[in-house]
């Protein structure tokens, strides 16, 4: 793909950014600037059941607007074609941080900071360390995703398995591996 549009704009494809359980996201261009663009898929996903997705992405990204969780900022929404504009934030994700051989001790009180806003906000927010991006110090919830508050999902029962070399990052990097 070397273009997509949104809303009648166009932008240049750069390069797959990932894949997560609603959609792709793209590195894009218009007018010399970076921005990510989401385009939702309706692929299965065996753990999470979803409803209207771009509705979901709008309604998300208000609800962590609203609790003050900080995230890139949503610059066009194209309902129809279900795809989402949003601002790049360039830096690294924990997920790299932690699988090149670094330690994301140093943001965990961030982390933590953040989980404290969901909870009080009644939400919680995917957890998993490739949704978070490290620009300036500072740690960047990339994903809209949330959902009402779960103690199960919370940070501390379920995210923080993933923010160090434990069993089960390693047992994701294998898998991982392998599917490439």
């Amino acid at each position: 793909m070397n273009s997509i549009t949104v809303n009648d704009s166009v932008y240049t494809v750069v390069r797959l950014l990932g894949k997560g359980k609603g959609g792709y996201s793209y590195l894009a261009q218009r007018d010399g600037k970076q921005v990510v663009v989401k385009q939702i898929h309706h692929e299965p996903c065996e753990y999470y059941a979803f409803g209207n997705k771009i509705e979901a992405e709008r309604n998300d990204y208000d609800r962590l607007k609203n609790a003050g969780i900080r995230i890139p900022k949503m610059l066009a929404i194209d309902t129809e074609n279900e795809r989402i504009v949003k601002e790049y934030i360039d830096g690294e994700t924990v997920f790299d941080l932690i699988a090149r051989g670094g330690t994301a001790a140093e943001y965990l009180p961030q982390i933590r900071e953040i989980a404290d806003t969901a909870k009080a906000a009644g939400l919680n927010i995917d957890y998993f360390p490739t949704n978070f991006v490290i620009r300036d110090g500072l740690l960047y919830y990339i994903d809209y995703e949330c959902n009402s508050y779960a103690e199960e999902w919370s940070f501390d029962s379920w995210g923080v398995k993933y923010w160090s070399r434990t069993p089960e990052f390693e047992d994701h990097l294998l898998r991982h591996r392998e599917n490439k």
